[in-house]
């Protein structure tokens, strides 16, 4: 049934492709227009920058921007290309692409000149297709670090250095899960390391929770898998084979959500995707510490009456610390209405000029390495240290950092390990249960 909605999914792209000109016209853009969505509200007052920036560039030329929610964003971007009104330019994401190109609905990029070397290692090459042709153009990227109370922190004996030197492994947790226990206080005011610890009765947390973490667990469990050497899918990018089914993978998953039935991690029920997600539990004073990436820096720091610092993630049986590095990138529509004003305006995005701009609102790290720099400025001038997460980008030696995975079918993996890793997490089922998830995510793969 699966594999049946996406060919149909497949085949109503393909016909509004055939038509979408004519219908992407009618939607009230003009030939003088671009239109670009991206989902980060954030993010709005510094592209609206870049975009008069770049109108007085080019006389004539309008950009029309729209913002719309993460999950709204998605929604109705694939009912757009169907429909045949999608936009020009969009914000898209390494976790999206890969279905994208399978569904052939983006315009290669491979003569707007982007190379590697102009941006942050491995940013360009992640947008490269299968057929070796370019569908994005870097546009920022993040990492992921511990954000903690300090106040707690310092309750309960953790100095900053401390934290910042934690060590985990999949058999006895190592010095990060003493510290995450040392953090969890149950209602009788014993923390989870101390005896009589009550695991049913806990008042705060020693890490929140943002989910069973489904096919990447970029701030869940992602971090330990990689720093104990395992990789989603055969090859780095484009893999045919996930890994789920792997004993190195499972040993980790088993040892992160074993966690929660010890008292340390917040359970399952504490999750919703809604309104209870980890930073809304530290802001709440139920959690101490989350792994949040670094889009969430301004709203940990905006959290009244709290102090919040970062650290980075706990070294691995690997020997080195381990996060993911996630960037997006600007993207045009196959179709779109006005495809040599797209093409003109993601340039400019892509550039230096516009990068710097963004970074001076100190709300992303843009992808050129002096858009960073701006970035870390900005921040630096409202008293925020993000060294956490741009310390991985800098330190090869003692950090690893990995992308997400770049597959065909993501949709369908994502609608796989959703419900699975739901399962292990919140319903108590053997991680085990994983390799028959493993052997359905890896038969769709090989259609």
């Amino acid at each position: 049934m699966r594999i049946r909605t996406v060919a149909a999914l497949a085949g109503a792209l393909a016909l509004s492709l055939v038509s979408g000109c004519a219908q992407g016209a009618g939607t009230g853009a003009s030939a003088n227009t671009v239109t670009y969505w991206l989902w980060d509200a954030n993010q709005l007052p510094a592209y609206q920058a870049c975009a008069k920036d770049f109108e007085k560039q080019n006389p004539g030329l309008k950009v029309r921007l729209t913002q719309l929610g993460w999950d709204d964003y998605w929604t109705k971007l694939t009912a757009s290309f169907i429909a045949g009104t999608q936009p020009d330019v969009f914000t898209d994401h390494i976790q999206k692409f890969g279905q994208f190109a399978d569904l052939k609905v983006l315009e290669p990029l491979d003569d707007l000149g982007i190379q590697d070397a102009d941006y942050q290692p491995g940013l360009a090459a992640n947008w490269m297709g299968q057929d070796g042709h370019r569908y994005g153009a870097p546009k920022d990227w993040d990492t992921v670090a511990l954000f903690y109370n300090r106040k707690m922190a310092n309750d309960a004996g953790l100095t900053a250095d401390q934290l910042n030197d934690l060590a985990w492994n999949p058999k006895d947790g190592g010095t990060f899960e003493k510290a995450i226990a040392h953090l969890t206080i149950d209602d009788k005011g014993r923390r989870g390391d101390e005896p009589g610890f009550d695991k049913n009765n806990v008042k705060v947390y020693g890490l929140a929770t943002n989910g069973g973490g489904d096919g990447d667990g970029q701030t869940q469990w992602s971090t330990f898998t990689a720093s104990a050497g395992w990789s989603y899918t055969d090859k780095k990018r484009w893999g045919t084979q996930y890994q789920y089914d792997s004993d190195t993978f499972q040993s980790v998953i088993k040892w992160y959500f074993g966690l929660a039935k010890k008292g340390y991690l917040a359970p399952f029920t504490d999750y919703n995707s809604a309104s209870n997600q980890a930073n809304t539990q530290v802001a709440a004073g139920k959690a101490a510490a989350a792994f949040d990436g670094a889009w969430m820096v301004s709203s940990y720091d905006g959290f009244k009456g709290l102090d919040i610092a970062t650290a980075v993630t706990p070294l691995g049986p690997t020997g080195k610390r381990a996060t993911m590095m996630n960037g997006l990138a600007d993207s045009i529509t196959k179709n779109a209405h006005n495809k040599q004003g797209a093409k003109k305006w993601v340039t400019y995005l892509a550039s230096n000029e516009c990068q710097k701009t963004v970074g001076s609102y100190g709300i992303v790290f843009p992808a050129t390495p002096d858009g960073t720099k701006a970035a870390v400025a900005a921040y630096e001038k409202k008293g925020i240290d993000v060294s956490a997460f741009t310390e991985p980008v800098a330190d090869k030696k003692e950090f690893t950092t990995f992308s997400y995975p770049i597959t065909n079918y993501a949709a369908d993996v994502y609608a796989l390990m959703h419900p699975a890793m739901q399962d292990v997490y919140g319903n108590g089922k053997p991680v085990s249960s994983l390799d028959e998830t493993n052997d359905q995510i890896n038969l769709i793969l090989d259609q």
